[in-house]
């Protein structure tokens, strides 16, 4: 729920700022390796943006791809999930570089 508060709160800002008077769509990206899940992310989102400018707007979510740097052979590598062993050697000494985070790719407004 913290997570769909902090996401409509920069869709709010964003929207006000550019004077608009409804948000439709608001499309983010997750990384697979975020720790957020999708569909509990969906709920929350229609929840907290009841009574607000992104009532009923669209929710599309894009996953990206989880990237770390494999210490015993010294490459990238994509990621699935946290735990996995590089694909390439093995190693469980992977340092994760990419694909943790979550961010509002952007928004349509009215």
């Amino acid at each position: 729920m913290a997570l769909a508060n902090s996401v409509l709160q920069i869709v709010e800002d964003t929207a006000r700022r550019h004077g608009a008077h409804r948000v439709s769509a608001v499309r983010l990206e997750i990384g697979r390796l975020s720790h957020v899940e999708s569909e509990a992310l969906r709920f929350s989102f229609d929840v907290v943006t009841r009574d607000s400018l992104a009532e009923g707007a669209r929710l599309e979510i894009m996953a990206t791809a989880g990237m770390a740097w494999c210490m015993r052979c010294s490459d990238s590598i994509a990621l699935d999930r946290l735990g996995d062993p590089c694909p390439r050697c093995g190693s469980y000494q992977l340092q994760v570089t990419g694909g943790d985070d979550m961010r509002v790719r952007d928004i349509e407004i009215q």
